[in-house]
C-alpha cells in the first residue's frame, strides 16, 4: 500500500538582513479527501538575524518532519510517496547553511527507506497557506516584542 502525501513549505523574515529581523517557517499537509489542512509552524528564535533562506530551509524541514510524524501514526507501515512543493527557487547558501541543509537531508534519507520523496517548485500564488501561517507567526512574534 502507498500512502501519499502533498505537503507545502514556506519560510518567510521580515527585516531581512537586519539586527531585528525575524523569521518563520510553515508547513501545510493537504489532504487529498478535503479536509482541513494541517498545518506545523515554527518561529525562527534560534537564529540571532534569521535570513529568508535559514525560513525556506527549516519550512523544508517541517515538512519532513510533518512526513515521519505522520509515517509513526499510521496503523500501518505503507511505503510513502511525498511531494514537497516550494515556492523557493533558492534553499540557501551551502556553508552559511551546512547544518540546516544536512539536518534536511538527514530527514531525507529517513523518509526514502520508507518510500519516495519528490521536491516541486510552484509559484506563490499556489503556495496561499504555507504563506498565511509563516505570516500568522512573524505577526503574532511582532505583537509579542517590540522589534522597531
Amino acid at each position: 500500500m502507498v500512502y501519499r502525501m502533498m505537503i507545502y513549505v514556506d519560510g518567510a523574515c521580515r527585516r531581512n538582513g537586519s539586527d531585528n529581523a525575524i523569521g518563520a517557517a510553515a508547513a501545510v499537509h493537504k489532504s487529498r479527501h478535503g479536509t482541513r489542512p494541517h498545518c506545523w509552524a515554527r518561529r525562527l528564535e534560534a537564529y540571532e538575524s534569521p535570513t529568508n533562506q535559514q525560513a525556506e530551509l527549516i519550512a523544508v524541514i517541517l515538512g519532513l518532519e510533518m512526513a515521519l510524524d505522520k509515517h509513526q501514526q499510521l496503523r500501518s507501515n505503507p511505503v510513502l510517496d511525498i511531494t514537497i512543493h516550494s515556492d523557493s527557487r533558492y534553499a540557501g547558501n551551502e556553508v552559511a547553511n551546512r547544518g540546516l541543509i544536512e539536518a534536511a537531508s538527514d530527514l531525507d534519507d529517513k523518509l526514502q527507506d520508507l518510500g519516495d520523496v519528490t521536491y516541486t517548485w510552484i509559484p506563490r500564488s499556489r503556495n496561499t497557506d504555507a504563506d498565511r501561517h509563516c505570516n500568522e507567526v512573524l505577526d503574532d512574534m511582532e505583537k509579542a516584542k517590540d522589534y522597531q
